[in-house]
Formats: structure tokens, sequence, C-alpha cells
């Protein structure tokens, strides 16, 4: 069912499918058989990179770089169980790009992830690697595809035309019969995911991911990370500071997810964020030169969407055949486009046609979300989400536990709260336990980690970032504000944040704490 993963996605790992598909309106095996007893000593074989694989999400291989520089990308063979190290391996797919200026000045790799869980470095730092130019002057910029995602032994669940049926479900059931339907649905994509990537599912954990890193860095020849996180990146980095607390060294976080709170107060959590970027919206749109073609009133915008919500619940719209548009990927193609304001334009002209009659646009914001191409293929985008998120989560929760809860997600969204509660049954019947309540970041002694808190942020709360300082440590994290709004802050070219962030990672200079941004 289109849903939102119970901590987002970064923005950029949906963008390059979004705005290519709004213009036009392999596979690896997890285990290579080879032991990880010399595992830090590998040589990586860096060569031109091929086009995306489906589970990537397709397309073209990456174009190279103003001034010629291409990505290149390689394999690290990693262990599939970090407590047998010396058993069988996963490869990790990996892209470069290398440092642009004098090699005298050149600190080392500057590692991204940009999010998910699930998203493909590989895919996505080539597509936003201009907006890291003054980084690469002093650092090859690296991503790479986590286990469970893209190339890296990506997590295969249901094809193609299952996920088509999956993502046109009703995911807010309002009686029994919907409610059963529900869960047979997430009980059959759950035992998909067993049954096509059995051996994976128990590997996929952040925890392993962060000791992948590190293993990364002593291949990539660096006496400590350097780390760029967005949004379910945070998380990552704060994991590995936890493991590694003596390896780090600069490291960012943007777009921050609170690693205080259970699945069941994050989603609450971005109940409240998406109805404030839904608000941002309403407010913007009303207060246009020209009248604004969805509503005459800031709380005429939100009235009219959410009663096109409940007639699509009766009636879907046509679509993009023989899809149509139903409740729930409209609400999901909404939520796409609140994560930047840039996408606020193509919300505005998607509910205008969907009020015509037309649900193209608002189904095209929802196949971005779930990771579907204009051929109908779909990345393993969400397949890995739900892995890696049931794999770190304790919790289980039932249709009961969502009903009694059911009030005070409706009062933080009238819109997204049905939809957001929904969403925490997605780890019902999955065939891994979950490692814990939220994930321990605590990371005394490590080198201080930038810390970004966007206030608009609809996905990565604001409150989040304080509560990462917090959790990091003393000493550790050193909190930055941007008043903004989208999913994160450096990719909004603001020059006061780009000048902070830029600052600490090529100079070493730490802003000071409560640095605020607008």
């Amino acid at each position: 069912m289109p849903k939102l993963p119970p901590r987002a996605k970064a923005m950029a790992a949906t963008a390059v499918l979004l705005t290519a598909a709004l213009a036009a309106c392999g596979d690896s095996d997890s285990d290579s058989g080879s032991s990880g007893a010399a595992l830090p000593d590998q040589k990586l074989s860096w060569k031109d990179c091929p086009a995306p694989s489906a589970a990537e999400g397709g397309g073209e291989a990456p174009s190279p770089l103003p001034g010629g520089a291409e990505w290149q990308c390689a394999t690290m063979k990693a262990p599939l169980d970090w407590d047998e190290p010396k058993g069988d391996t996963v490869d990790i797919a990996l892209i470069r790009a290398k440092a642009s200026g004098d090699k005298d000045r050149r600190i080392g790799s500057l590692i991204f992830n940009f999010g998910g869980p699930g998203g493909s470095g590989v895919t996505t730092l080539p597509a936003f690697g201009t907006d890291y130019a003054k980084l690469r002057t002093r650092y090859d910029l690296v991503s790479f595809d986590p286990r469970g995602v893209g190339r890296s032994a990506g997590v295969k669940c249901e094809d193609d035309e299952q996920l088509d049926a999956y993502y046109q479900q009703d995911a807010t059931p309002d009686d029994a019969a919907e409610r059963k339907k529900l869960m047979d649905n997430v009980k059959s994509f759950n035992g998909a995911c067993e049954k096509n990537s059995e051996k994976v599912l128990p590997h996929v954990r952040t925890t392993d991911a962060a000791r992948d890193m590190d293993l990364m860095r002593q291949v990539l020849g660096d006496d400590k990370l350097y780390y760029f996180g967005i949004s379910y990146g945070t998380e990552l980095g704060g994991v590995y500071a936890h493991l590694f607390p003596k390896n780090v060294g600069r490291a960012v976080f943007d777009a921050v997810v609170d690693p205080t709170e259970t699945p069941e107060q994050g989603s609450l959590g971005q109940a409240k964020g998406f109805q404030l970027a839904l608000d941002n919206f309403a407010e913007d749109c009303a207060s246009q030169v020209e009248d604004c073609p969805v509503g005459d009133d800031e709380q005429d915008v939100k009235d009219r969407i959410a009663k096109l919500l409940k007639d699509l619940d009766r009636k879907p719209l046509p679509a993009l055949p023989p899809r149509e548009l139903t409740q729930t990927a409209a609400t999901n193609g909404i939520a796409q486009a609140l994560y930047s304001k840039d996408f606020w334009p193509y919300l505005t002209q998607g509910l205008e046609d969907a009020y015509d009659g037309d649900g193209k646009i608002l189904m095209v914001l929802s196949d971005s979300m779930n990771g579907r191409s204009e051929n109908g293929e779909y990345s393993n985008i969400q397949a890995a989400n739900v892995a890696i998120n049931c794999a770190d989560d304790k919790p289980r929760y039932t249709p009961e536990d969502v009903e009694k809860k059911l009030p005070e997600f409706r009062e933080a969204s009238p819109l997204f709260g049905d939809y957001l509660a929904w969403g925490m049954v997605n780890c019902a019947d999955w065939a891994v336990e979950g490692a814990a309540d939220h994930p321990d970041v605590s990371a005394s002694g490590a080198a201080p980690v930038l810390v970004i808190g966007n206030t608009g942020d609809p996905a990565t709360p604001y409150e989040g970032a304080r509560k990462m300082v917090d959790s990091l440590g003393e000493g550790v994290g050193v909190e930055l504000t941007y008043k903004g709004q989208g999913h994160g802050a450096y990719d909004s070219k603001n020059k006061c944040v780009r000048g902070a962030v830029d600052g600490y990672l090529l100079n070493g200079t730490v802003p000071k704490a409560g640095t605020v941004c607008s």
C-alpha cells in the first residue's frame, strides 16, 4: 500500500524519477561465497558506471560532472553476517567522483547516505553531484547502496504487477471487511519478502550498514569517517557514531530523525509535520497575487482537499490507465509534493486537474513516492524500506493498536492521520524480529557532529534535531536551525546553511551552537 515510511526517505531519493515523469505528462546475489577474512585489505576496482539497475530505479548511466570528471563505480565485499565476519559475504555497490582540487589539500572521502531507508546512493549522488561541487574540491564524493538496497543484495518482495495492485488498495480501512483485506495484503507482501529474500532479511539492520561504513572507511584508506547523512542517513550516522565514536571525523546530519522515538511516536510526529507542511502550502497558495486555483483562502484549500479525498474513497478518478487515482494514491501524492517547496506548483496543478476529473499528476507524484518508473518497473526502495525498518524496530502493531490511537492521529492531522496510523501495521507477520524500540546514538568521545533542523520539515520534524543533539551526548552534537520549508536544509541552497556546512567539512570550523539561518 502507498505509505510514508516510519522514517521518511530523503527528498533526493525520489526527485529524479518525479522530475522525469512530470516532464513527460542487475540484481545481485546476497552471497558471493567468498571468505571475509581479509576484507579490510581488499582493493576496489573502480570502473565506468553502468546504467542503474531496475532495483536502483533504472535510467541512464551517470553523465560526467562539469569539467568532464567521470563517475566511477566499484563493489566492496562485506560480511553477510557481522557476527561471523569470516563467513559468506555480500556485495556493496559504491560510486565516487574524485576530488577536483589540489591533491595536497585532499582530506579524504566524504560518504553520503541520502535516506530512506531504501534509497540508492549510487543513483542519487550523481543526480545531485553538482550541488556538492565545493565539497569536491577537498573530498572524493562517495555514496553506496546500503545492504538490502539496489545492487547491494536488494530485497525482493512482490513483482511489478503485484505491486500495482498492492498500491491501489485502500490503506485507510473504514470497516471490518476493508480492515481484513488490508491485513491480508500486508501479510502477502511480507510473505513474498521472506520467500524471495530470506537469506538477507536478518542482516539489513542499521547496525549492519554502520559496520559496512566502517569497513568502507578502511577500504577507502581513511583514518576517520567523513560523512554527510540526510533524513534516515542521520540515524545511520548516529548509530555509526555510537559504535565507532573514535572513528568519527567531520560529520553533518541534515533533516534529522528523532532517535528517541518509537515507530508509533515517529509516525505521530510525521502526521504533525505533514499537516504543518500542508498548512504552509495552503497559506502560500492563498497569499498569491493571483487567485489560488485550488481554494479561496487557506481553510478553503484544506477543506477542498479533504473533500476530494473523501470523494475518491467512493469513486476513484481516471489517471494512468488501467490504474485509477484512489484515495490512498492521492494522499500519497500530496505527501510526496510536500517534501519540497519546489514541488508545490506540481501539487497545485495536480489538485486543479483532479477537481476537473483528471488524476494523472497526483498519480505521478504517488508513483514517485513508491519508486515506480514510467515503464511500470518498481525500484526496491519500498521493499528495502520495510525490510530495514522491520529489522530495526521491535514493536509490532495490530489493527486494534491502530484503532486505539486513531483519535490522537486524527487530532494531529485530519488529512494524514489515518494514513500514517494504519502504516504502523506494515511489520505484521514479519519474518525477522525487530532489534529495539529506538536506536542508540550515544557517542561520547566522538568529534563534533553538525546537526541541522529545518523548522518546516514535514518528514523529519524540527524537534528531532534537538533530540539528536542531546542523545549524541555532551560536546558532540552542535545544533543549527534553518527557518525554511521542505525536507532538509543544505539543498535549499540557503547561503547561511551552506556556509556553515562547507566551513566545517572543508576547514574544520565548527559553527556556534544555536546558530539560526533563515
